[in-house]
């Protein structure tokens, strides 16, 4: 060898003996020729029993594909196998390297250099690891802090930043915060009607209209140049943080503006959908130093916005949170009363109007009940539905409450047919609520309670408003499930929802009751009795019959039969009555035919003693 030649040797085996990573020269079936310092060292860490003198041998117990790679690689030369890592944590009995308490990983990469030489190359790559372990967890912190379908920070992330913003201590006189509490109004009809796919997409523009309002008043006005952040707390809720606030008032501002800004109409697909939010106001006087409890009260001043008809915002206000108290006491209250079966039936005549002359023609007392459910509280005695059927709707008690006046109003049904006989009412009517008709199994139910009380399905009528009838293919079908048992559908509250005469043929129904509304003027005003009069002929065109809701006088009674309604209810007949009042009522109508007044005047004396003593 010359003498250049020994140089440039020696040369590179000083650089692989100073090289920072391991580099092991083997024959083909592993036999080590040659290795530097550094791969000596990872290896020992790698197989602290194997002696070196097989590359392979020494991988065996912590990197067999190795051995198994090489076997398989056919080529002349390349690459084997690369960056294999192996961590050292992997290998029992092996600590963590002085001073690093993190767990150590080594590379190894095997190339084979031509026939009969394989170069293995060893690398600790422990800091390259924990670099992108940093980097996979701060991505999975903003995935897991970030709501998947509207891109914006999601509650956990909403209240980790609340917080923040209520424990900073406060660098300028007067500066503040507020939080906006957002909910979109009549949201689930939109989801039910149209779909969750198009619900989604409107939750999706909510999102980015409340991001770019904000941005906008963030470079045009400068009493909005605050700190913000807009995040989904869940569901159609959204909640807005006003950090940097100069004065309370501007929140105010904000939020008038976010509600401009959310009304314009949403384009989904071919649709124009309008939409409107109710939102609460919580400023920082009024906050407690904790995330959720100012949450709350924020949520508490939206439902405030909400119950006073919507699209609107209110500033919490301390007496919001007694209301609130007290809903919730009550919603305890009525989960105790279906239980404790407080909740009892009373019911309304629903008389047959035969064909005669004047309002005191006969009618027909036994034609009819409707089923009508009352809370007989242990401390406020008799308490109406109107102050707790919509809390049982938005608690989710609607459907228990349903079905169990259902049950106990066929229960007395059949009663009164073994005790009353002819004289017993031959239809019952219960009101049906959406919540029902979305429970699963509930038209077999309906069939089962039918069974157990050995009532026929054509003495049951079930009552569904118009805005329900009238709503998307799957509540249709439900109705249409329910019809095929034998029983009818009555449409209730006629003239106050969505539907009209024209789309009447369209919907499962076979008996149309006039509301009220209507009702109650027929005897003064025309366009009232022509409204009435094209509903009755509609409806018997179409094989329904009619009843006329609300009759409170005697020229009102005169209207509706004149108009040729089928049948009436209202306290010009008799007010709603206990089971044991209602059985007196139809005694004494059969034998009062004839004096009708008298009759129904003691049937409502009746009614207020005997609506609790009876049904208790």
């Amino acid at each position: 060898m010359s003498t250049a030649s020994a140089d440039s040797y020696e040369t590179l085996m000083q650089f692989l003996y100073r090289a920072p990573i391991g580099l092991v020269e083997t024959t083909l079936d592993g036999e080590i020729t040659m290795l530097n310092p550094m791969s000596v060292q990872l290896l020992m860490m790698l197989a602290r029993d194997s002696d070196l003198v097989n590359f392979f041998t020494a991988l065996d117990a912590v990197a067999p594909q190795i051995r198994a790679l090489t076997s398989a690689f056919t080529g002349a030369s390349g690459v084997v196998c690369e960056g294999v890592r192996i961590r050292l944590d992997a290998i029992s009995g092996l600590p963590a390297a002085a001073g690093n308490t993190s767990t150590q990983v080594i590379s190894v990469s095997l190339l084979k250099l031509n026939g009969a030489n394989l170069m293995g190359v060893l690398t600790d790559v422990t800091l390259e690891v924990q670099r992108e372990q940093q980097g996979l967890d701060r991505r999975l912190s903003v995935a897991v802090r970030t709501d998947v379908l509207t891109h914006v920070p999601n509650r956990e992330a909403l209240r980790e930043r609340l917080q923040q913003v209520i424990d900073r201590p406060r660098t300028r006189i007067g500066e503040t915060f507020a939080v906006l509490f957002l909910n979109c109004d009549r949201f689930k009809q939109l989801n039910d009607s149209l779909g969750p796919a198009t619900g989604d997409a409107v939750l999706g523009m909510i999102a980015g209209r409340l991001r770019s309002t904000l941005r906008l008043l963030a470079r045009t006005d400068r009493i909005d140049a605050c700190e913000t952040m807009v995040a989904r707390f869940g569901g159609d809720e959204f909640v807005v943080i006003l950090d940097d606030l100069q004065h309370p008032e501007e929140a105010q501002a904000v939020a008038q503006r976010l509600l401009t800004a959310l009304f314009a109409q949403y384009s989904v697909g071919v649709q124009q959908l309008g939409l409107t939010v109710s939102m609460g106001v919580v400023h920082e006087a009024q906050s407690p130093a904790n995330a959720d409890i100012v949450l709350q009260l924020a949520s508490i001043a939206m439902a405030e916005a909400k119950s006073a008809g919507g699209a609107r915002f209110a500033v919490f206000e301390p007496a919001m949170q007694i209301r609130a108290a007290r809903r919730g006491e009550m919603e305890a209250e009525l989960r105790r009363a279906i239980v404790d079966r407080q909740l009892f039936v009373v019911y309304q005549p629903v008389v047959g109007l035969r064909s005669g002359n004047g309002a005191k023609s006969a009618v027909d007392h036994s034609a009819g009940v409707e089923a009508l459910v009352r809370w007989l509280h242990p401390t406020r005695g008799v308490v109406m539905p109107h102050e707790f059927i919509t809390l049982a709707e938005e608690c989710g008690l609607i459907g228990d409450l349903g079905e169990y006046v259902l049950d106990a109003a066929c229960e007395q049904f059949v009663r009164w047919q073994h005790e009353l006989g002819p004289r017993a009412p031959r239809l019952l009517a219960v009101n049906l609520s959406k919540a029902q008709l979305g429970r699963a199994g509930f038209v077999e139910r309906v069939a089962g309670i039918l069974r157990a009380r050995s009532m026929k399905p054509g003495q049951l009528q079930l009552e569904v408003t118009e805005t329900l009838a009238a709503q998307d293919e799957s509540v249709q079908e439900q109705l249409r499930a329910l019809k095929q048992l034998g029983l009818t559908l009555a449409l209730d509250d006629f003239g106050t929802g969505y539907s009209s005469l024209a789309s009447l043929h369209q919907l499962p129904v076979d008996t149309v009751k006039i509301d009220r509304s209507f009702v109650s003027q027929s005897d003064t005003s025309p366009h009232h009795r022509v409204l009435i009069e094209a509903t009755v002929r509609v409806a018997n065109s179409l094989g329904m019959t009619t009843v006329a809701e609300g009759i409170e006088t005697d020229a009102q009674a005169a209207v509706v039969r004149q108009l040729g309604c089928d049948k009436a209810q209202g306290f010009f007949y008799s007010p709603p009555l206990a089971a044991t009042a209602l059985a007196q009522w139809l005694v004494g109508a059969s034998s009062l035919a004839a004096n009708r007044v008298p009759r129904c005047k003691a049937a409502a004396q009746k009614t207020s003693s005997a609506l609790v003593n009876d049904c208790a």
